[in-house]
C-alpha cells in the first residue's frame, strides 16, 4: 500500500493536492458532492436560486454518466428565470441537447425561448439556434424554424442546413413568404426567391428545372446554389415521368352523384386554366356508377391513362386499401375505414371533418387549454368528429370534462346547460377552459348569445369549417365573434393568406367563386387540389416528404399515403372571418403538464 509523505514539505504538497482536488472551473461552481441525489434532496431546503443552481449540477452529473432521460426530466422542471449569467446558458445548452438527443423538441424549444438574451459564444448560440430551428419544424411551427435556420446559417454559412430550410419554406403560404421578406437579407431574400419559382412551377419540371438554372446565376455564391437541396434534387429523376394523362372515376348518377358533380366542375375549369397556362394532363373521365373497380381500372388502362382520381365512394376505397397494390396509381378522394392504408400506389385525400377536429385538438393545446367541453350533433358524423378530437386531446394530455350530443333540431339553451353544468342560471366553469364545437352556421351562431346569458361569454371556443357559409354575412354573423375556426384557404383568403392575389391557383379561384354555388365551393376546390395532386403522384411516390399549397390547404402524405391537411385558422371580428396571430411559441406554460391553467 503506498504510504503518504510526512514532514512540512509533504503537508504543503497535501494542501496543494487538495486544493486542485476542490477546484473545478466552470461555468457553475461544482458542489463537494458529485452524487445527483445526494444533490437533489440538498435542493429541498436551499433558497430558490441556490436550489436551481444544485438542481443544474445534478442534471448534468446525471447527463454525463448517461441517465438522460432523468436529466431531461430534471432540468427542464428548472425555472431558468432563478438562473443568471453563464449558468443559465449552461442550462439552455444542456437542455436543448439532451432534447436533441431524446426527441423531445418541446424541451429544445423551451431551452432556446430567449436565445439572444443568453450569454452565449458565437459557436454556442449558433448550436442552439440550429437546435432551435429544427426543433421548431418537427412541431410543424415552420414560419417559426425558417426564422431560426435562416439566421443560423447567415452567422454561419453552413450548408448542412439546406435541407431544413427548404422543409421550412415549403410549408409556408403566400402571406408568411412575403412577411419573411420585410426586411430580409440577401441570403433569405435569394432562399424566397428559390421556394417561390418552385411553387409557380405548377409541378411542370422542365419549367422549373430552367427556373432553377436562371436563379443559380443569378445567386451563385448562395448556399443553395452551392448545394441545391435533396428535395429538390431528387426530382431532376422525375424528369420524363410527368403525369399526362388522368382517368376520373365519378359516378353520374346515385346518391353521390351531386358531390361528384361538384369536384368534377372544379377539376375541369381547373383543367382548362392549367391548359391557357401551357401545362396541364388529359382528363378521362369514367363513370363509377354501376362498374366494379376492376373493371374500372381495366377502361383506365385501355385509354393509356397513368394515374387515376377516384374513386369516391368509402367502400370502395375500403376495398382498395385492403389490396397488396393499385393496378395504377391512385388518388382516392375519399378516405377508407381501415386505421391504416396498405396498399402500395394508393393515396387518399378528402375534406375529413376528423381531420378538422384534430387539428382544433392541437391548436387549442397549444394555447395553452387543458379541459375541454365538446358539443357535437347526436348523429353518426357528430360521434365520429368527436372522437377524433377526443382521442387527440388525450393523446396530449388533455382532459374532457364533458361532452353533450345535441339535437340539430332542438334547443341551444338545452345543450349548453348539461354542457356547463348550468345551476341558478350561470355556468360552471371550474374544470372547464374551452369548448370544442360541431354546428353548422344557424346552430352555430346561437352558441355564442347562449354562452353570454349563462356568464360563460369568455369561454374560448374552436370550430371546424362547418359553422360558416362562406360568404361574407357580418350581420348575421356577428354573433359567432371571437369564435375560432379552420377552414380551407379559398374560403377564408383575407385570413389565410392575406387576399385573394395570394392565393394558389387564383385564376380558378376567382373563375369558380363567380360561378359556382357558395354550398359546392368546397367541393370545387377539392377538385382543383385533386387534379394538381393527381399530377404530383410520381413526386409523393419517389419524395414523401413534398407538399401542395392548394386550395384547400397545405397537403402532404402519410407515410401510409392518406393525404393530411393544415388549414388556417380565423376568428370571427364584426362578423368577418379575420386572421390569428399565432400565439407566442415561447409561453412555455402552454407546454406543461396536464394541470396547467389556461392564460
Amino acid at each position: 500500500m503506498r504510504k503518504m509523505p510526512r514532514g512540512p514539505m509533504a503537508a504543503a504538497l497535501l494542501a496543494l493536492l487538495l486544493v486542485g482536488c476542490a477546484y473545478q472551473p466552470g461555468i457553475v461552481e461544482r458542489m463537494p458532492d458529485d452524487d445527483p441525489g445526494r444533490l437533489l434532496e440538498q435542493a429541498q431546503q436551499q433558497a430558490p436560486e441556490q436550489a436551481a443552481l444544485t438542481r443544474l449540477e445534478a442534471a448534468d452529473i446525471l447527463a454525463r454518466q448517461g441517465q438522460r432521460t432523468q436529466a431531461l426530466e430534471i432540468a427542464g422542471d428548472i425555472d431558468d428565470g432563478l438562473l443568471t449569467g453563464r449558468a443559465r446558458a449552461r442550462w439552455a445548452l444542456l437542455l436543448s441537447g439532451l432534447g436533441e438527443e431524446l426527441d423531445d423538441p418541446w424541451a429544445v424549444i423551451q431551452a432556446g425561448q430567449d436565445i439572444d438574451a443568453l450569454d452565449l459564444s458565437r459557436d454556442q448560440a449558433d448550436t442552439l439556434r440550429q437546435r432551435l430551428g429544427l426543433a421548431l419544424l418537427e412541431v410543424d411551427e415552420a414560419g417559426a424554424a425558417a426564422e431560426a435556420l435562416l439566421r443560423a446559417q447567415a452567422d454561419s454559412g453552413q450548408e448542412a442546413l439546406n435541407d431544413p430550410i427548404w422543409k421550412a419554406l415549403s410549408r409556408l403560404d403566400g402571406r408568411e413568404l412575403s412577411a419573411l421578406r420585410d426586411g430580409a437579407d440577401d441570403l433569405t431574400r435569394g432562399w424566397l426567391d428559390l421556394a417561390e419559382l418552385a411553387r409557380n412551377s405548377a409541378g411542370d419540371l422542365e419549367r422549373l428545372f430552367g427556373r432553377l438554372d436562371d436563379w443559380r446565376e443569378r445567386h451563385p455564391r448562395h448556399p443553395a446554389a452551392r448545394r441545391v437541396p435533396s428535395d429538390l434534387l431528387a426530382l431532376r429523376d422525375l424528369r420524363g415521368m410527368e403525369v399526362d394523362h388522368i382517368a376520373v372515376f365519378l359516378p353520374e348518377s346515385g346518391p353521390l352523384s351531386g358531390v361528384a358533380g361538384a369536384i368534377r366542375e372544379g377539376m375541369r375549369a381547373h383543367h382548362l386554366n392549367a391548359a391557357d397556362g401551357g401545362s396541364s394532363a388529359r382528363l378521362s373521365f369514367i363513370d363509377a356508377s354501376n362498374s366494379d373497380l376492376a373493371a374500372l381500372y381495366r377502361e383506365a388502362e385501355n385509354r393509356g391513362a397513368q394515374v387515376v382520381i377516384g374513386p369516391l365512394d368509402k367502400d370502395q376505397v375500403t376495398e382498395l386499401e385492403n389490396l397488396d397494390s393499385v393496378p395504377l396509381p391512385t388518388l382516392a378522394l375519399n378516405y377508407g375505414h381501415g386505421e391504416r392504408n396498405q396498399a402500395r400506389g394508393l393515396f387518399q385525400y378528402g375534406l375529413s371533418a376528423e381531420d378538422e377536429a384534430r387539428q382544433s385538438a392541437r391548436r387549442a393545446w397549444q394555447d395553452g387549454h387543458r379541459r375541454a367541453v365538446l358539443m357535437v350533433p347526436d348523429n353518426d358524423w357528430g360521434r365520429r368528429v368527436g372522437e377524433a378530437f377526443w382521442s387527440e386531446w388525450s393523446e396530449r394530455g388533455g382532459e374532457v370534462t364533458n361532452a353533450v350530443r345535441y339535437d340539430p333540431e332542438g334547443s341551444v339553451a338545452n345543450a349548453v346547460r348539461p354542457a356547463l353544468r348550468v345551476s341558478g342560471e350561470r355556468a360552471r366553469l371550474g374544470d372547464i377552459d374551452m369548448l370544442f364545437l360541431l354546428a353548422l352556421p344557424e346552430y352555430a351562431r346561437q352558441v355564442p348569445p347562449t354562452l353570454d346569458y349563462y356568464y360563460a361569454g369568455e369561454l374560448p371556443i374552436y370550430a371546424t369549417s362547418h359553422l360558416f357559409e362562406g360568404r361574407l354575412q357580418p350581420r348575421l354573423d356577428h354573433d359567432l365573434d371571437d369564435v375560432q375556426f379552420i377552414d380551407i384557404p379559398w374560403q377564408i383568403p383575407d385570413a389565410a393568406v392575406g387576399g385573394e392575389d395570394a392565393l394558389p391557383f387564383t385564376t380558378s379561384y376567382r373563375q369558380l367563386r363567380e360561378e359556382s354555388d357558395p354550398a359546392l365551393f368546397r367541393l370545387m376546390a377539392m377538385g382543383v387540389d385533386a387534379y394538381e395532386l393527381a399530377r404530383r403522384l410520381p413526386q409523393f411516390q419517389a419524395i414523401p416528404d413534398s407538399e401542395l399549397f392548394g386550395a384547400t390547404g397545405t397537403l402532404r402524405p402519410g407515410d401510409d399515403g392518406r393525404i393530411q391537411r393544415q388549414l388556417p385558422w380565423a376568428r370571427f371580428v364584426n362578423g368577418v372571418p379575420q386572421p390569428i396571430l399565432i400565439p407566442g411559441l415561447f409561453d412555455l406554460g402552454s407546454h406543461g403538464d396536464g394541470d396547467g391553467e389556461s392564460p
